[in-house]
């Protein structure tokens, strides 16, 4: 099940450019957020995804978050116990994400798991780093769709959920995502897209999925 429902009224005022909305009902909001766009507040600019679904539904609730540089889906609640059901899924593992990257260089296998455990470099916020020390458990699934003329394209599917998570392990096992400036040579923007959700509905509790075209 892919559903796609699109307000017309409200899309002019809310998604300017590449920011679509893609499914609203009463329980949930799932929408595409470009690349540059903050998630969530920034300490210092206020403008977000967040910020701008709550102007015209002020019941939105923010369940997970998708780093600024990365594009792709982006689900929201609606309402208290919407936003309780899906913050649940997430933290119990019961939502499946599947993200596009081109990363550099040529990876030998056509597949592969990264397990490495990942903690804040607090020197350098907001950087992460391999620590098997201090580390959280973090696993990566990779899988090889196309290799190109020094890069290669990749669906990864993350297991856990840690900050920067598929951008430090790619790094770490020397394939860095293309246009990562945090993690690798930088660029005009990271190729790394959120392109396929599928989790419980917050009310009837069946799976609903979503796809986005990455747009590179």
């Amino acid at each position: 099940m892919c559903p796609r429902r699109r307000p017309a009224s409200t899309a002019s005022v809310l998604y300017p450019g590449e920011v679509l909305p893609l499914y609203i009902d009463d329980h949930l909001l799932v929408l595409d957020k470009p690349a540059g766009l903050l998630a969530v507040p920034g300490r210092i600019d206020p403008d977000c995804l967040a910020t701008r679904a709550q102007a015209l539904w002020p019941d939105v609730r923010v369940v997970h978050r998708l780093d600024q540089a990365t594009s792709g889906l982006m689900t929201f609640a609606r309402g208290a116990e919407a936003q309780r059901v899906l913050s649940a899924a997430f933290a119990e593992q019961r939502v499946d994400k599947q993200y596009l990257a081109i990363v550099e260089g040529l990876l030998a296998d056509d597949q592969g798991e990264i397990d490495l455990p990942l903690a804040a470099d607090w020197p350098n916020r907001p950087r992460q780093v391999v620590d098997p020390v201090r580390g959280k458990a973090s696993r990566t699934r990779w899988r090889v769709l196309t290799r190109g003329n020094g890069w290669t394209r990749l669906e990864l599917t993350p297991v856990t959920g840690r900050t920067h998570q598929l951008r430090v392990h790619l790094q770490a096992i020397g394939h860095p995502i293309v246009g990562d400036g945090l993690y690798g040579q930088g660029g005009p923007r990271l190729l790394l897209h959120a392109a396929h959700l599928t989790l419980p509905h917050p009310y009837h509790g069946r799976p609903v999925a979503f796809q986005s075209h990455a747009p590179f």
